[in-house]
């Protein structure tokens, strides 16, 4: 499981040039997500304060669940954005919404990849992080190839054979990256974010790219 099928440092260069060359789109996109996922706490944080009629708590509730879809498209978002800028396209800010058609079967893979990691964290700690390892770029394939939900996880379980501790590593080394941009009084987060984000839709991309029994 050690075979090398990419390079950590290729990767995060690779992440590096593109977040220069088109820093203040992630600025835009980055800061709209924040605002996405903190203004319903912010909103349930005032309503604390306030005496609301119960129809009214209702309404706040339902916006709230809304905003958590739109988080979850979001989410799809920027993994295409990531996937456009490895294959030399140009994305725009419109496509973090372009994927909401494919939400059902991101959520529903989502919902499967946790089952099973738990269930390897739970028998023993090295399965729960093989099983994180080799199914994780399901998501990627539902977004790029419009995978289902199963076949999605069996891609990527035989896409990532071989390279189980190249991917381990590489993780080390992004949460480091973010680390990083974190200590740097956060605003290194702008930077180190779309670095590692594009880092990891390369490894996809390189994965996908090699032959798998």
């Amino acid at each position: 499981m050690s075979k090398q099928k990419f390079s950590k440092k290729e990767a995060i260069r690779v992440g590096w040039n593109i977040m220069k060359n088109n820093f203040w789109f992630f600025v835009g996109i980055l800061f709209f997500t924040l605002l996405v996922a903190y203004l319903p706490g912010l909103v349930f944080d005032a309503m604390e304060k306030i005496d609301l009629p119960t129809i009214t708590t209702v309404f706040f509730i339902i916006i709230a669940v809304v905003f958590w879809v739109v988080q979850i498209i979001i989410s799809m978002g920027l993994i295409h954005i990531s996937i456009k800028f490895i294959k030399s396209e140009k994305p725009v800010f419109s496509d973090l919404f372009a994927k909401a058609n494919k939400i059902i079967d991101y959520v529903a893979s989502s919902i499967v990849y946790s089952i099973i990691v738990t269930i390897g964290f739970i028998l023993l700690i090295a399965p729960g992080v093989i099983f994180m390892i080799r199914f994780q770029f399901y998501q990627y394939l539902i977004i790029e190839k419009n995978k289902g939900p199963i076949e999605a996880l069996k891609i990527s379980w035989r896409m990532t054979k071989g390279s189980v501790w190249n991917l381990i590593l590489f993780w080390i080394l992004v949460m480091l990256v973010n680390i990083a941009g974190a200590i740097a009084l956060g605003i290194g987060l702008l930077a180190s974010i779309p670095v590692t984000m594009i880092a990891m839709a390369w490894v996809y991309k390189k994965l996908d790219a090699v032959p798998n029994a």
